[in-house]
């Protein structure tokens, strides 16, 4: 067995089940090996694609993401979702190859090392054929238990070498910290002091909606999400939707008077607090507070745990709640009024399947790609009761287009049972194309709507107002239906509501192939733009 064979069976056994990549002569040898030890391989057609593709596996699987990459180009190619996956803290493991130390005239040679640290990931590498057991485990537990993206770099000399010790290192199992008894007890003082407490949840919270609705319903707090963690509180009589740029109006209002914010699982950062227009009133906002939330094996918040056991009912004081109707009409109303796109009857239109749906939202290359399923799609987490219907995958972290699709694809490889649905803008949608290839090769019974508005619509809605010439960021209509067809799907065009008809005829039908939407849409305004830009 080589170095190379000895790392793809070693990471099999630590539970990777699934890598993703596009193989070279530098990871074949590793590649081949994860396969032979029981992984399964999907072959992308860019290195950026396959690693946004494990980024989504593993948000929506809760599973450790692989990606495998040639030296060199094949990381540099890959390097914009490997920046995705280490802003959002995603458990991942990128198998870099690497040229040998002494090919210092090699075509492929980078400082893969730099390149790594540069965009906020962790640089590992097997340094020796001696150590590369134990280097294995250390990325592995560095990537898992620290919720980190890490670059495993492999040398071509070091995967090729066969001397190596035969003795396995003990993996311990993974230990899930608790949060600090004075710090718990300094959250549950300020949550009980608190008149008009508001809670935002952010991807870290995901497994502690029982517990946050709890102490909630105990303290008078409103709720609210991040734009990733939308639909965690659907249904619920108090919640806000969004807090931040998707935020409606009458949750910015609801939540800029309230005198503590507690983020749990979410940073309370320009993107969560709206640029700090949710927290710029000193005098009536005391406090804000961010906890970041624990991930254990239960699925719950142990944050949250702590302050609802310590916080104890307060229902006679006033609170933002009011307690009344009026109250709960004020919630609904902030949560999100009426969609006048047709957007809500392709929804309609899907939610009427028995089977659950796994909704995928991708780029800002339109705004309408991620303002629409966002906001207007009726969304509704995993939580800890049950599996609802819809797991939201928002790819935002580095705010670059392109990654809609192939976050789609990771995302229904980790949820096979669900209709997987990607949202994307024809500026991103195009960009990252050939990935409609692999959704066609692997078959996967996919909805992809392109929301196409035959422009990069963000950078219109942001010079377009102040009289910039914008021929460089318009474009002359695009049939992306035709061009799905010749990938070899199914594919409509939709310019009025009754050309639905071909998605009701698709989804009646054997769906062994996947089905393109070429949703034309105006240009028009765009106040979630204009807030997002404004701190720019």
């Amino acid at each position: 067995m080589t170095v190379a064979e000895l790392v793809g069976r070693t990471l099999v056994e630590l539970g990777a089940d699934h890598v993703f990549g596009v193989v070279g002569s530098g990871n074949f040898h590793v590649t081949n090996a994860m396969a032979a030890a029981g992984a399964r391989f999907v072959a992308a057609r860019h290195e950026s694609g396959a690693a946004t593709m494990a980024d989504g596996y593993a948000r929506t699987s809760g599973r450790l993401g692989v990606v495998s990459v040639h030296q060199g180009c094949g990381l540099t190619n890959a390097m914009t979702g490997i920046t995705e996956a280490a802003k959002s803290r995603t458990p991942m493991i990128v198998l870099a190859a690497d040229t040998a130390a002494a090919a210092v005239r090699s075509n492929f040679r980078v400082d893969q090392d730099a390149l790594a640290v540069a965009v906020g990931a962790i640089s590992e590498r097997v340094f020796s054929a001696a150590s590369a057991m134990d280097d294995v485990v250390r990325a592995y537990r560095t990537a898992v238990e620290g919720r980190r993206t890490v670059v495993l770099n492999l040398p071509l000399d070091v995967q090729a070498a066969e001397d190596f010790p035969s003795v396995r290192p003990k993996l311990l199992a993974a230990q899930v910290p608790s949060p600090d008894p004075t710090a718990a007890q300094a959250l549950a003082k300020a949550i009980a002091a608190a008149q008009r407490p508001v809670f935002v949840a952010g991807r870290g919270a995901r497994g502690a909606r029982k517990e946050l609705e709890l102490l909630a319903d105990r303290c008078g707090a409103l709720l609210a999400t991040s734009a990733v963690a939308n639909g965690l509180f659907a249904g619920n009589p108090w919640s806000l939707g969004i807090s931040g740029g998707f935020a409606t109006p009458q949750a910015v209002e609801l939540i800029s008077g309230a005198d503590l914010v507690v983020g749990w699982g979410a940073g309370l950062n320009m993107w969560t607090m709206r640029h700090g227009a949710l927290i710029a009133r000193p005098r009536r906002l005391s406090r804000w507070i961010w906890t970041r939330t624990l991930w254990a094996r239960t699925g719950r918040s142990t944050s949250a745990c702590w302050a609802m056991s310590l916080v104890r009912p307060t229902r006679s004081r006033s609170s933002s709640r009011k307690a009344s109707d009026i109250g709960k009409s004020r919630c609904r109303t902030a949560a999100g009024g009426k969609c006048r796109t047709k957007t809500c009857p392709l929804w309609t239109e899907l939610t009427r399947e028995r089977c659950r749906l796994d909704s995928t939202s991708g780029s800002q290359s339109t705004g309408c790609s991620q303002w629409i399923p966002g906001t207007s799609w009726d969304i509704r987490v995993p939580t800890w009761r049950c599996r609802m219907s819809v797991v939201f995958c928002f790819t935002q972290a580095y705010q670059s287009i392109g990654l809609g699709l192939a976050t789609a694809i990771g995302a229904a490889l980790a949820e096979p049972s669900r209709l997987p649905i990607a949202a994307v803008g024809d500026g991103g949608g195009l960009m990252s194309i050939a990935e409609l290839d692999t959704v066609v090769r692997l078959r996967l019974p996919m909805v992809v709507v392109f929301y196409n508005d035959e422009a990069y619509g963000a950078e219109v809605h942001h010079f377009g107002p102040h009289g910039h010439n914008l021929d460089t960021v318009l474009f002359p209509e695009t049939d992306i239906a035709a061009m799905g067809r010749g990938f070899g799907a199914d594919a409509i065009t939709v310019r009025a509501l009754s050309d639905l008809d071909g998605l009701t005829d698709w989804l009646a039908g054997p769906r062994d192939r996947p089905l393109v939407i070429d949703a034309k849409v105006t240009s028009g305004p765009s106040w979630w733009l204009e807030e997002a830009f404004r701190g720019h």
